[in-house]
């Protein structure tokens, strides 16, 4: 798998790196900010959801998770056993603006977004909630994750079914009330899940760009942090988008 320290980040949307002329990431640069940077998120440690019941149908099923900049969302969510499949794309605008040029003016309704296929014979919903809410980003931050900033960096969850929606509900309810943050959810739970997968270039962007420094301050320690809370959750070899080559 390439590792190549200079792919291509759009330096419109890549806050912390745009002084890299270009958008070339230097070697030198790289490691300064691996020095010097601390991780954009912290994970916290939260219960299961107290409702969390079996889907209605048989078979895989979908969730669609926004939560900041989709490179990271996909990464842990690859590393995640049961998960069958996760795509990064756009969720809550159109079909004729679902590009990314578009989506990052932040006025075309999208959030960058993750569909993950999931088997709920291995893994539940809440699960993956219990993971979106702990690991995968900061649900208290309101239009921004990190150093990316704009509505089409929000956090939400497109429910794809009112069962999503009510354990999506219930489990918002009781985080807040245990408090285990500090501040609200600002999560927005939205009931139209429309999903757009994104360009090739953006799929299995964490694990195609590991040195990149955008994805090791910002990513990396999220997959680490599934490890270390979720050890019965996590699988090494990341379940990828395009084929291996």
């Amino acid at each position: 798998m390439p590792t190549d320290i200079s792919a291509p980040i759009p330096l419109h949307r890549r806050g912390m790196l745009r002084h890299l002329a270009g958008g070339a990431v230097l070697l030198g640069a790289g490691l300064l900010w691996l020095r010097t940077a601390r991780s954009a998120e912290e994970a916290v440690e939260i219960p299961p959801p107290a409702l969390d019941p079996a889907p209605a149908g048989r078979g895989l099923q979908k969730a669609i998770f926004a939560g900041g900049c989709f490179w990271g969302v996909q990464g842990v969510y690859q590393h995640v056993k049961g998960v069958q499949r996760a795509v990064s794309g756009y969720s809550g605008g159109t079909a004729p603006t679902a590009a990314y040029e578009l989506v990052s003016s932040g006025r075309t309704g999208h959030a960058e977004s993750v569909e993950v296929t999931y088997d709920p014979a291995q893994i539940s919903y809440g699960t993956l909630l219990r993971i979106f809410f702990s690991v995968v980003h900061d649900p208290t931050q309101r239009d921004r994750q990190g150093p990316d900033v704009g509505p089409q960096y929000r956090s939400a969850i497109f429910a794809t079914s009112p069962e999503q929606l009510q354990v999506a509900k219930a489990y918002v309810a009781q985080l807040d009330a245990a408090k285990r943050f500090a501040r609200p959810i600002a999560t927005r739970l939205e009931d139209k899940p429309s999903f757009f997968p994104a360009e090739t270039y953006h799929q299995d962007y964490m694990t195609e760009n590991p040195r990149n420094p955008y994805i090791a301050i910002n990513d990396l320690p999220k997959v680490a942090n599934l490890e270390r809370l979720f050890p019965e959750r996590y699988r090494r070899e990341p379940v990828l988008v395009k084929p291996l080559r």
